[in-house]
């Protein structure tokens, strides 16, 4: 799946992931491949990108939304921080 992770600045983050494991408002979910559509508020938290099944990056952020569709998913923060 596509992963774009953005700030008001700048595209932080644009490829192709395994996954990608996010702080939701209620707790931790990740979004893998062929994930349903989905909108989510993210809480402060740190998010993990899969860019594979051995290797992680990781980012922390201060809260944001999530959207997920066709494959991709976009991820809109205000503060990020490199974990």
């Amino acid at each position: 799946m596509i992963l774009e992770i953005l700030t008001p600045e700048k595209k932080l983050y644009s490829g192709e992931v395994y996954g990608v494991q996010l702080p939701g408002t209620d707790g931790l979910f990740e979004v893998l491949n062929n994930h349903a559509p989905l909108i989510s508020a993210l809480g402060k938290g740190n998010v993990k990108i899969l860019v594979n099944k051995t290797n992680a990056e990781s980012y922390t952020i201060s809260g944001g939304f999530v959207e997920v569709l066709n494959n991709k998913a976009t991820v809109l923060v205000e503060n990020v921080v490199e974990a």
